[in-house]
């Protein structure tokens, strides 16, 4: 099945928010009990599956920020905030049969391995889901961008944005604006220069300048991984340039 993927290698990006599902904070076991399973489902197909989970549903670094923190404490708290969903979502991959290992930017080695470019690539080549947890170790950093830059470093063949209930790229925000229009695909500089707001600039222009695309789906449709993954059009597809 291996030679059938248009995307073997992929780099899925998972929002904090997302996890929530129901709750108001923290994790719903249903919502990551799904996201395991589409993720169970792909890599039996044999795609190489790399993934960054943000840290929102338990601290947001601007969220310490406007208590009065000093902004880089908080986003350090966020960061550990992010190693705590990568060890959980770890835990529940482990018990579908998924090997997996969490990788951080922050070393915490009685947990998880520290962030080494080429033992992730390895494990990845070993068929084993490699989890990176911590952002990029730095303050003033999205998760966005620690998603660019570790799919950049394992030579990922595409980013997955997944999105909670939103299937793609709008013109408008779907969500209060009934006549916004998806858009299908879309390059990397238009979507800058209308300003949609998918990932950070500096995550779009690493993406950009590495040539990797994205895919903005959403998770909670089943089998959105697999479709992607095998080839087919899913979500909005945002590339360098796209053929007549």
């Amino acid at each position: 099945m291996v030679e059938n993927l248009k995307y073997p290698r992929i780099l899925l990006k998972l929002s904090g928010e997302a996890l929530m599902g129901r709750e108001k904070f923290g994790i719903d076991p249903d919502v990551i009990g799904g996201i395991a399973d589409e993720i169970c489902k792909a890599h039996k197909l044999g795609v190489q599956i790399a993934i960054v989970v943000g840290g929102g549903n338990i601290f947001r670094g601007v969220q310490g920020a406007n208590w009065g923190m000093d902004k880089a404490a908080a986003d350090y708290v966020g960061m550990t905030a992010t190693i705590m969903n990568a060890l959980i979502l770890q835990e529940v991959l482990t018990q579908k049969g998924v090997p997996t290992r969490v990788q951080t930017a922050i070393a915490m080695p009685a947990v998880a391995e520290p962030f080494i470019r080429l033992r992730a690539k390895r494990h990845l080549d070993k068929g084993r889901v490699v989890i990176f947890g911590g952002g990029t170790g730095n303050p003033y950093v999205t998760t966005d961008t620690a998603a660019a830059l570790r799919a950049a470093e394992i030579e990922a063949s595409a980013i997955l944005m997944a999105k909670n209930k939103v299937d793609g790229i709008y013109d408008a925000d779907p969500r209060t604006n009934p006549a916004a229009k998806r858009i299908d695909q879309i390059t990397f500089a238009s979507l800058m220069q209308q300003g949609l707001k998918v990932m950070d600039p500096a995550a779009v222009s690493l993406c950009e300048q590495n040539d990797i695309p994205i895919i903005v789906f959403d998770f909670a449709r089943a089998g959105s991984i697999e479709r992607i993954i095998t080839g087919e059009k899913v979500g909005t597809l945002v590339g360098a340039a796209f053929g007549g």
